[in-house]
């Protein structure tokens, strides 16, 4: 077994040691590249995961206005800080921007249904807002 396999943390820090000092025929190919591929796999998924929050928040805001709080408007404006920070530090993925958008949609859609009880049929098939919308830091939905 490898050591890639019995203990992560110490092959990480054998890889970067090959690197620095260019031990290029010790380095871990094979486990190395996956590990490169999931670095970026997992940059999408945060873009998605984001997004999804942030649309359950303007859901709730707009389905439950009688339930709305400073807690809700802070995780509104905290997730679009941190999908701006997202873009900022890694602009490549800016055309995955949209098919996140709709992948964001259904999560947010759920993250609604489950903290408004409100039935399913409730929210639209669809998103009602623009994605510039969802990430204008002024902008809140009206009530439903």
């Amino acid at each position: 077994m490898s050591k890639y396999e019995t203990d992560f943390y110490a092959w990480t820090q054998e890889q970067a040691h090959h690197l620095k000092h260019q031990h290029w025929e010790h380095l871990d190919l094979g486990n190395l590249l996956e590990e490169i591929e999931a670095l970026g796999r997992q940059e999408r998924q945060q873009l998605v995961n984001r997004l999804g929050v942030l649309v359950g928040h303007l859901l709730k805001w707009q389905y439950q206005p009688e339930n709305r709080s400073n807690s809700w408007r802070a995780t509104i404006r905290e997730q679009r800080r941190r999908i701006g920070r997202l873009l900022n530090n890694s602009p490549s993925l800016q055309p995955f921007l949209p098919e996140a958008f709709q992948l964001a949609y259904e999560d947010g859609v759920d993250l609604a249904i489950q903290e408004t009880n409100l039935p399913d049929f409730t929210f639209p098939e669809t998103c009602p807002y623009s994605l510039e919308k969802v990430l204008d830091m002024d902008f809140l939905p009206e009530s439903q």
